[in-house]
Parts: structure tokens; sequence; C-alpha cells
């Protein structure tokens, strides 16, 4: 075994708990092994750097992945302890989730499912593949040796798709429902108010509402031609007929962003990727409600 400066024995002997004694000598290697890897961070090419290439029991080491008795959940709750002590006095707690795709197949891989490749992707070709869809978690910390922040995933879920869930006989659960649950799992973890980001597929009106119940704020990115309306009126007791789903329309996000000036918008610059800089009006109280932000041509 490797000695190991006294930093990383600290933030190491924080998960011991979740193992046994021997398997907790096993986990070490794996993470220290993980760490050192070059390529894909498999279990035999974690031995191999390890020195560890010729070892005959080498099932041990598989088997804490497999069969090892530990919680993920506790991990993760440990983790995102130690992350939310090390941010600087003063910022935020700013969670992002987001979902990926790996890449997987095969007749043992029951939850996997055909799905969109974001990254290879465009507004004309859409490429599908095969895999595993996760739902993950990030902290959004700043760094000192980089001029934006980075997200660092604690929690991840799989989402099987809907396809293996009828195969299983169980009920399927959306990207929404996943991210709920893993939102409520958070709320319990952490005592202080925090930030929940996500991309167009969050914009969820249900979803905003429990996160607003939980007392987490929610920021998603709407469309320009969404559609809002107010919360139905109350029906009188007595009166017949279907009650109302929504109530009066209100005025469109694009109209919102016109009135800049009256609205009480702001200019900012944003850095963007490849070191561009991008402006952006933004909004306050409640006139940017549904519209945090809109790129300025030019």
């Amino acid at each position: 075994m490797l000695p190991l400066p006294e930093e990383i024995i600290a933030v190491l002997s924080n998960f011991a708990l979740l193992f046994s004694r021997p398997v907790w000598r096993h986990v070490r290697v794996l993470v220290i092994g993980g760490l050192l890897c070059r390529g894909a961070r498999t279990v035999t090419a974690v031995l191999r750097v390890m020195g560890l290439k010729d070892e005959r029991r080498f099932g041990k080491y598989h088997r804490v992945l497999s069969r090892a008795h530990w919680s993920g959940l506790v991990g993760a709750r440990i983790l995102l302890g130690l992350l939310v002590a090390l941010l600087p006095p003063g910022w935020p707690i700013l969670v992002g989730i987001d979902e990926t795709i790996e890449r997987r197949q095969g007749r043992k891989i029951k939850a996997k499912g055909v799905y969109r490749d974001a990254v290879r992707s465009t507004e004309k070709h859409v490429v599908k593949c095969l895999g595993l869809k996760w739902v993950s978690m990030m902290l959004i910390v700043p760094l000192p040796w980089s001029s934006r922040p980075w997200a660092l995933p604690f929690l991840a879920l799989l989402a099987p798709s809907r396809a293996a869930n009828e195969k299983a006989n169980k009920p399927h659960r959306t990207t929404v429902d996943w991210a709920w649950r893993m939102v409520r799992l958070v709320r319990r973890w952490l005592d202080h108010p925090w930030v929940l980001i996500g991309d167009g597929a969050y914009a969820c009106v249900r979803f905003a509402q429990r996160c607003q119940r939980q007392g987490v704020t929610l920021i998603a990115r709407l469309r320009v031609d969404t559609v809002l309306y107010d919360f139905p009126t109350p029906v009188p007791a007595g009166r017949r007929g279907r009650r109302p789903n929504k109530g009066q329309r209100q005025p469109s996000l694009r109209a919102r962003a016109s009135q800049a000036g009256a609205a009480g918008w702001t200019l900012t610059e944003v850095r963007w990727y490849g070191g561009e800089r991008k402006r952006y009006r933004r909004g306050a109280g409640s006139v940017a409600r549904g519209l945090r932000r809109r790129e300025v041509p030019g």
C-alpha cells in the first residue's frame, strides 16, 4: 500500500464508516488507483497501476462494487457535507442537475434504453445511442486556479427506460420524477437554503411548486414562446359545470423582455465557452418571473 499524505487520509477516513475493515482496505486501493490510472478507470486498470496485476485473489476487488454491502446514498451525504464545508463565506449553495448517457449494451444491462445523444446531435440531425441514463447532481464551487466555477458531482441515480420498466412490471418514472426524489434527499441533508439549477427539461410547473414548498429555489430555462397562465379563480359553491384548469393568460415572455426599460431589466455580461462574452438582460422581482435572462444581439 502506498503511503498517503495526511491531507488525503483525513478526507478518506470520513468514508471508512461505510465499509467493513477488510472491504475498506480494498476500497483504498481502488480509490488511489483510480486517481493514478490513465484511460478507462476499470478495476483491472487500477490493479495494474497499483502493481497488483499478478494478484491471484483479484476477485475481492471486483466484489467491492458488486457484492459488498455499503450505501451509496450515505456516501453521497458525506461527500456533500465535505464539499459544503469548503465553500468560501458568502458563497451560496448552488446545485446543478443534469442527465448523462452512459453507452452500454448487452443482454445483462437491463435498464438500458435508446436516447438522444446531446453531444453529437444538432438541430437538423438527431443521433441516438443505446445506454443507461443517469441523473446527476453537482455542487457548483469556485476554485482558486480557475476563473469559472466547477461542478463537482456528489449524487447520481439511475433512470431506467420506459421499456425496461414495462418489462420488469415497474411503474415508469420520468427524469423530473427522479429529480424530485433527489431534491427531497438533499433537502433532508442540508439545513441551509439552496438553489437548484437545471436546463429546460426541468422547467415544469408542478416540479417548481414542489421545490417551492420545500424551500428550494429552482432556476430553469424557459422557451421564449412559452405560454403562461394565472392560477384558476375559485369557483363559487353550487356552480355547475366543469372546473377551470387555468386562469387568464399572462403576457408572453417576448413581450416582457421588450419592456426592458420599464420592467427594471439590467444589462450584464456573462463569460461563455471559449473565452467568449455574451450580454444578457437580467430581470428583477416578479417582472422576470419565468424569464431570468435573455441574450441581447450584438
